[in-house]
């Protein structure tokens, strides 16, 4: 089968909801989907739709009396089942040639770009995204698809190695096995999509376990898949329990590896669920963890202000702070701390907030009540920690939370150091840049990070001393797009792993040498 002809790679184009037949258009794609809510979903284990008869409700963040669906649960029986099967037809599918899996995925994307509005509906009902943030998920997951495929095409061809004389050598890549993936919610069609389709254009076979905070975005994105022609069996989505169905499909000595987004406690405990030898495992599991972040942004005294405001509230704020990449701190030199908070406060309250399907709003709720809980509590103890400059406040039925600046932080608070995951901005000062640095990197994560400032030796300093996976100078810190930024970090944030990188893939790939002798 020869390999298909694809165009050079280029990102996916983002839809421009200032026009008002673009946004006409997501409304309309909004009041179908909405037309579509409220059906059971099944499990797909071992190529076949299963229930247990009990189910996961998912509901609206923004109105959380509106039910987006009904998900079946499954269990730890179902489990076991869909990494053995997964086992059993992994053969089948690693034979598949190159090409034909690399086909699967050029469609996958074809399917999601001519739906796009319908994806982006499902993501602004489900997971409160507003039209901006769910287009530009639904944007990446074409990407993933379009880069994978091309980068599957660049590892069945490797460059050739040295050539021993009287030998010929070589040097493949074999697929590993049965892969776990566990993505999150707060992208929960990006992150979902890219980390399934590259386990399985690499030819390994995959057990899905999405969030149980967005399982429908989960069952209609395998819908896609199965369309664009992927077998039934080499895919299995099983939402459940971390505790049961997660730990259950984590420890399975099937299992070969695991692609895991998400906080840093769970990362750690399936890391060391991982690395427990099982009776009947032959394998040491991989990991491929991305587990958050406490990124900063550090504003010199000679940068374009006006710009790094910006930079810093679109960072912290864009959904609702609810991304491994945004700004939760602020290292601001202190000649010009009093008007770069005074430029913060501005913009910050001049950002409008409600549900998210009103593409006027800029912010929309947080995911869910406890996720509420847990950042107000934050917003309380930060109170305690610095002054309060806005926000702070909750209402409404849905999920709400204002966007929060909270100014004058030590290193030491707790805001300062641990991830909060919502909106809410700590900002501190630094007597000059290199304090600053220091400041920066003080924290047990390294994922994303930027600098604002004129100066070119101090950027030259930022790029080797700014101790992140992930560095933006004079940009906001949010926003990594899919071939131009691979995206992984340092320290706890995880294996800086580099998803939407060239090298991503060899996460899921085993290189074999062969050497024979020339008769």
């Amino acid at each position: 089968m020869s390999a298909p002809t694809l165009p050079v790679y280029a990102n996916e184009a983002y839809t421009d909801f200032t026009v008002p037949a673009n946004r006409q258009r997501q409304q309309e794609a909004i009041a179908a989907v909405r037309g579509d809510l409220g059906r059971q979903y099944d499990n797909w284990i071992a190529g076949q739709a299963t229930q247990t008869g009990q189910w996961l409700e998912s509901v609206n963040p923004s109105q959380p009396s509106e039910i987006i669906g009904r998900h079946a649960k499954a269990n730890a029986d179902q489990a076991r089942l869909a990494v053995e099967d997964a086992h059993a037809f992994f053969p089948i599918w690693a034979a598949t040639p190159v090409e034909q899996r690399v086909e699967i995925l050029v469609k996958t994307a074809a399917i999601l770009r001519g739906r796009k509005p319908e994806f982006n509906a499902w993501l602004v009902l489900e997971s409160g995204k507003s039209f901006a943030e769910a287009e530009a998920d639904t944007a990446e997951a074409i990407d993933f698809c379009e880069y994978y495929a091309r980068q599957m095409l660049r590892y069945a061809s490797p460059d050739p190695i040295v050539q021993m004389p009287g030998e010929k050598n070589e040097l493949v890549y074999l697929p590993l096995g049965v892969g776990v993936v566990i993505p999150p919610w707060n992208f929960p069609l990006a992150i979902l999509a890219g980390t399934a389709v590259a386990a399985l254009v690499c030819g390994n076979t995959v057990v899905l376990k999405p969030s149980s905070e967005t399982p429908i975005i989960a069952a209609k994105f395998v819908e896609v898949l199965r369309e664009a022609g992927l077998p039934p069996r080499a895919l299995n989505l099983c939402v459940g329990s971390g505790s049961e169905v997660g730990d259950t499909l984590v420890t399975h000595p099937k299992t070969r590896f695991v692609s895991f987004t998400g906080s840093r406690e769970i990362g750690l405990r399936i890391n060391e669920l991982a690395a427990r030898p099982q009776p009947g495992c032959i394998w040491i599991k991989r990991v491929v963890a991305e587990m958050g972040g406490k990124d900063a942004i550090l504003v010199d005294e000679d940068c374009d202000l006006e710009a790094a405001a910006t930079g810093v509230v679109q960072s912290a704020f864009g959904f609702q702070g609810q991304k491994c990449s945004a700004c939760s701190r602020a290292i601001v030199h202190e000649a010009v701390y009093d008007e770069f908070l005074e430029k913060v406060k501005a913009k910050t309250e001049a950002l409008t907030q409600g549900a998210a399907d009103d593409p006027g709003n800029a912010m929309g709720p947080v995911i869910s009540a406890k996720a509420r809980q847990t950042i107000l509590a934050y917003i309380e103890t930060g109170k305690s920690e610095g002054t309060l400059v806005t926000g702070g406040g909750s209402s409404g039925e849905g999920y709400f939370i204002q966007p929060t600046v909270i100014a004058d932080v030590d290193r030491k608070a707790r805001i300062f150091q641990e991830e909060i995951f919502g909106p809410v901005l700590a900002i501190t000062k630094a007597r000059d840049f290199d304090h600053g640095l220091e400041l920066v990197n003080d924290s047990d994560y390294g994922l994303t990070g930027a600098v604002y400032t004129r100066d070119k030796t101090r950027l030259e300093k930022a790029r080797r001393l700014f101790h992140v996976g992930n560095l933006y100078l004079n940009r906001k810190c949010t926003g990594a797009m899919v071939g131009a930024h691979p995206f992984g970090g340092f320290n706890m944030s995880g294996t800086d792993s580099k998803a939407g990188g060239p090298d991503y893939l060899l996460q899921f790939l085993q290189g074999k040498s062969i050497a024979e002798k020339i008769l």
